[in-house]
């Protein structure tokens, strides 16, 4: 009894993660973890490691690659796998646009939801039936309805009234030829406990999650980062800001938040009072139901 009381949350948490990584393992024919260098998928990572080191892991990893992410995210991707020693796959939107699959209105449109297509590219490229990712319940309301193992039907579609039960943590992974599960490990984890779990393991990430120098305007209510995908509009004065990255993805979308704070420690001082979810805060195409992250999924994406 006394170890089973000394185990703390992050203990059951990450031993609830890798029972899952597992039975993909066990239970699924073609699996492959996506891997964009986010935090969230920084921590996916250590949790295989965990699974299945000192062997290595069975499956690659897969990166879908916008052509609009941060510099400083793409080369931590690089570095991470190299040194993880780890088959990384990338496919890039870039791509799908000269194929004519996915089609912008401009050049500088953010390509986040047009993610969705690439992936489907690549899941019927390589037949893959499980593809895992780092999605987690308390980012946003469309999330908080998936379950651990979401399925997709075969055109990679969610339907959450399709979905199955998943009582006493038994998980049903049949599928058709053409359709897939998203599985999500991490689903019952908060912002906060992610970063409990980087401080408590030590892990690296990109220099953009800590507090850094960085020019940026003030646009509704979010300061946006000032690049030649997202520069100024009339009227606007750039400025610059000491802010980090609470949450990273296509830079047209992806905002920083004004913050001081530069290690693990003070990031979990203010999540712990933050009554702002990270995606609420720092993403732009979640404001607008057009593009909202529900009518996003059912579409294919993450």
């Amino acid at each position: 009894m006394g170890e089973i009381s000394s185990r703390t949350h992050l203990d059951w948490l990450e031993s609830e993660a890798i029972y899952i990584l597992r039975e993909v393992a066990a239970e699924c024919e073609r699996p492959v973890l996506l891997f964009s260098g986010g935090k969230d998928s920084v921590v996916l990572l250590r949790l295989a490691q965990k699974a299945f080191r000192p062997a290595a892991f069975p499956f690659p990893l897969m990166h879908i690659d916008t052509g609009h992410n941060f510099d400083e995210v793409i080369q931590f991707r690089d570095r991470h796998v190299a040194a993880l020693g780890e088959k990384l796959i990338v496919r890039k939107v870039e791509d799908s646009i000269r194929r004519g699959t996915v089609v912008l209105h401009r050049e500088n449109d953010s390509r986040n939801a047009a993610q969705a297509t690439t992936l489907l590219e690549a899941i019927d490229e390589f037949q893959f039936d499980a593809c895992i990712g780092g999605a987690r319940r308390d980012e946003e309301k469309a999330r908080a309805k998936e379950r651990v193992f979401s399925f997709r039907n075969e055109f990679g579609q969610w339907d959450p009234k399709a979905q199955r039960p998943e009582l006493w943590n038994l998980y049903n992974t049949r599928v058709h030829k053409g359709e897939n599960m998203r599985v999500f490990p991490i689903s019952n984890w908060t912002e906060l406990d992610i970063w409990l779990y980087i401080s408590r393991e030590r892990l690296n990430l990109p220099s953009i999650y800590y507090a850094h120098p960085r020019k940026v305007v003030e646009r509704g209510g979010m300061l946006v980062p000032v690049t030649p995908i997202t520069p100024p509009r009339a009227g606007e004065r750039p400025e610059i800001r000491t802010v980090r990255f609470r949450t990273v993805g296509d830079i047209s979308c992806t905002c920083p938040v004004a913050s001081l704070a530069a290690t693990p420690e003070e990031i979990i001082a203010e999540t712990a009072v933050t009554t702002i979810t990270e995606r609420g805060a720092t993403r732009m195409d979640d404001q607008t139901s057009e593009a909202s992250m529900e009518k996003r999924k059912r579409l294919g994406y993450f």
